[in-house]
Parts: structure tokens; sequence; C-alpha cells
């Protein structure tokens, strides 16, 4: 590896190393206050770093990594979801009588994992990416192991990932079988040369697309979701519904988008799961009365929101992907950063009459977590709306006009237990709720408004961000 490599890759050698050094730091001398600031400092000195290796960009690293805009772009939504859930993790385990430190270590680790997805472009650091990724968050989902829930969450996500883990490595054997190659640009060339035959190829690719399928929560590979998302901490859960997922989609992006591994019937699966994830994402969240399991359920209608702009295919299905996860992470981070800081050390505040006229008791609060919700729910005037028309822009521009018509109409009912949270925030305080002496720290106060603040931003004014993400296609 080159000095030039070197740069390319400070990004994720910033981040490796920054999970080491708090190691020894939590070796020599346990600190909460000292855990969190180094990790924001590894964490903002990855971010800075992103502007030194941008002029090399695109480069490849050997035949497993290619750092490129695209990359980039994603190394910088990954790190800074990462800067605002380390926040709010310190205020959540701030009220517990548990190991704090070890936390930030994880979420570093787990965030490197995702990093080095979003710039895969063969085999093996696909896998070894996705591996550093779930094996930290099986520890980080049962971090609050002296309770039953999360343990439980933590074992359920410890088997599945680890199915699924088996069906990806088999399928990736198949392909390579089939083809003779690893690397994502390799396949392209003999998929356009039609020297492929089909069996064994669709084989392969279909247990690829279950081990996909499963990290990013897309029917019929959800049922894990609720109930880690309820088990696990809520900023852990933030973690998994944003870098976790996000990181897979962009893998996915490039796995298809250079290796242009389509035909009919991949195309065909991936359109029975957009549509089921779609609906049964938001007829299941319909029947929940958990806010958390209601995010859970929502977040695999959003998958399927997004499998339609993937299947739109071309450049604008890439930029619509793009922002819409922009959107997403920005409010699903801040959704979880509110059910974060309304949760006591005794439990959390998940249930909806936690949330019981909230207005009357955390205004601030309410307030943000109305706006989190409603550009969840594709409400006009915030980022989450853009997004979704974006997706309904490519979905039109491709002729994809059911899956269309089923987005607009999921997106419908999905109105309603949005809507629900946001009346019982709003209602005459009958009840007491949860969270009213709850504290949070003025940084952590600041992350959810500047969350706020983007997402009315992105929602009136979207070109800055569009132009950026123009510039950003896998290479």
């Amino acid at each position: 590896m080159t000095g030039a490599d070197a740069i390319a890759l400070l990004p994720l050698i910033i981040l490796a190393g920054t999970s080491v050094l708090a190691m020894v730091g939590i070796a020599v001398h346990r600190s909460h206050g000292f855990t969190l600031g180094l990790t924001l400092a590894g964490l903002a000195a990855a971010f800075g770093s992103l502007w030194i290796a941008a002029p090399l960009a695109p480069r490849r690293v050997t035949s497993l990594l290619v750092i490129d805009h695209y990359s980039l772009f994603y190394f910088g939504l990954l790190i800074a979801a990462d800067f605002a859930i380390a926040l709010f993790a310190y205020d959540y385990l701030a009220k517990r009588d548990v190991n704090r430190e070890e936390l930030y270590i994880l979420l570093l680790i787990a965030t490197t994992g995702g990093a080095i997805l979003t710039a895969s472009s063969h085999f093996a650091s696909f896998f070894l990416g996705l591996e550093t990724l779930s094996v930290s968050l099986y520890a980080m989902v049962s971090y609050l192991h002296l309770r039953r829930q999360p343990v439980e969450a933590g074992i359920k996500y410890l088997i599945l990932a680890a199915a699924s883990a088996a069906f990806l490595l088999f399928g990736m054997a198949l392909v390579y079988a089939e083809l003779g190659t690893m690397e994502f640009a390799g396949m392209g060339q003999i998929f356009f040369a039609g020297h492929a035959s089909d069996t064994l190829l669709v084989c392969g690719l279909a247990m690829i697309i279950t081990g996909v399928g499963f990290k990013l929560a897309v029917v019929p590979f959800h049922l894990w979701t609720p109930d880690v998302y309820e088990g696990a901490p809520a900023p852990v859960t933030a973690f998994i519904a944003t870098v976790s997922k996000g990181a897979m989609f962009a893998l996915l992006l490039r796995f298809f988008y250079r290796s242009g591994a389509t035909n009919h019937q991949i195309l065909l699966v991936f359109t029975i799961i957009a549509i089921a994830s779609m609906l049964a994402g938001n007829l299941l969240a319909l029947l929940q009365t958990n806010v958390k399991r209601i995010l859970a359920y929502s977040s695999i209608a959003h998958m399927g929101y997004l499998l339609v702009a993937f299947l739109a295919s071309g450049k604008l299905a890439v930029e619509a992907v793009t922002f819409y996860l922009v959107a997403y992470f920005i409010t699903t981070v801040g959704a979880f950063g509110v059910v974060s800081a309304l949760s006591t050390h005794e439990r959390e505040a998940e249930d909806i009459d936690d949330y019981h006229a909230l207005f009357w008791r955390r205004p601030a609060l309410a307030g943000l977590f109305t706006v989190m919700l409603l550009s969840l729910a594709g409400i006009p005037v915030t980022a989450g709306f853009i997004g979704k028309f974006y997706i309904v822009a490519a979905g039109a521009a491709s002729s994809i006009w059911a899956l269309v018509i089923i987005l607009v109409v999921s997106s419908v009912i999905g109105l309603f237990y949005y809507l629900r949270i946001v009346a019982e925030m709003y209602a005459s305080p009958e009840r007491e709720g949860l969270g009213t002496r709850s504290h949070v720290s003025s940084p952590a106060r600041a992350v959810l408004w500047a969350l706020a603040v983007l997402l009315v931003w992105f929602g009136i004014y979207p070109e800055p961000l569009l132009r950026i993400i123009r510039t950003v296609l896998p290479t």
C-alpha cells in the first residue's frame, strides 16, 4: 500500500485508531466524560479527513476497496450520525448504573465496519465489513445485560444474523463458481458480455439478497426488527435503524450498479420485496402501542420506499436513494434522540401513554418529536416530503407505476400511526406521562435542534444537498 492509499483510507484509519485509543484509555482509567470526548474528537477528525482524501478520489486501494466521492459521502453520513448517537448515548448511560465506556468502542468499531461496506468493491471486503458491523451490534443490542429484554433481543439478533451470514457466504460461493471473480467490476464485464448462464447465478444472487434483506429488515426477513428495536437501548436502536441499514443500502447500490447483476428474475424478487415491505410495514405499525415497535415497522416500510427508487435504476435512482437516506438518517436519529432523552433509569419512554400531554410538560421535546414524525410521514416543508417526492419521480421516470401507486397508498396508511403519536403529545393533561424531570444535556439538546433545522431546511431548500448528491455516483 502506498502513501497515497493511506491518505485515501485516512477516515477509516482514524475511526479504527480512535477505537483502539478508547480501549487503552479505559484500561488505564475509567471516565465516562473522557471516553465520550475522545470518541467525539476521533469522529470529528475522521469527518475532517474526508477533505484530505477527496482530492485522491476515485482511487482503488487493492482490489477490495474503492475510495470515490460516493464512498466519501457515505463515510460522512455515517460519521455524522454516529456523532449524534454518541451524544445521546452519554445522557442515556448517565442515568444507568452500568459500565458506560465500552459502548463507545463498539460504536466506533461498528461505524468502521459500515464505512468498509460503503467502500467495498469485492466480496471479501463486503463480508469483512458486514461482520465487523454485525459482531459489534450483538454486544450493543444486549449492552444492558442485567435486564431480560436486551439480552433476549441480542440473542435473537445473533442467531438470525448468523443464519443470514451463512446464506450470504453460500450465495457468494455460487456466484464465484459461476463467474470466476469476486470483484464487482469484473462481474459487470461478464454480465454485459453475456457469458454467464442463469441458473447457478440466480440461485447465488437470491442467497445474497437473503443476507442483505436481513440487514435491511425488509419483508420477509423482518421478523427480528420489532423485538430488537424494543429490546435494545434507544441510542443503539437509532444506530441499527440508520448506520447499519444505510451502509448496507449503499453497498447494495454499488454492487448492482457496478456488476449489472440484474435480470427479470432478480428485478421481480426486489419488486415483490418492495411491495410486501411497504404494505406490511405500514399495516403492522397500525396495530402497535409501543413507540419503538411503531418506528421498527415504519423502518420496514421506508426500506420498501427505497427499493422503489432502486428498481427505477439509473442515475436518478442513485440520487433519489441518497437524498432519501439523508432525510431518513436525520429524522430517525432525531426521533430516537427524543426517546433517549425522555427515558428514565427505570425504563424507556416506549409506550404511547408515556407521551401523553408531553407538549404541556416538555414543549421543546414535543415540538422536536413532532417535526421528526411529520418528516417520516412525508408532510410538506420537511426533508421527508422531498425525499418521497424524489422517489416517486424516479419511479415515474421508469414507468413502474404499480410500485409508485402502492408507495402513495401505503404512505397515506402511515399517516395514521404517526399522527396518533402527535395527537397523544398534544392531548389535554389528564394523566401523568414519562420524562417530566428527565435531563437533556446542552450538547444533546443542540444536536436535536440542529437535526430539526436540517429537516426543515432541506424540505424548503434542498438544492445545495442535491448538488452534492449529483456528484457522488458509485464507481
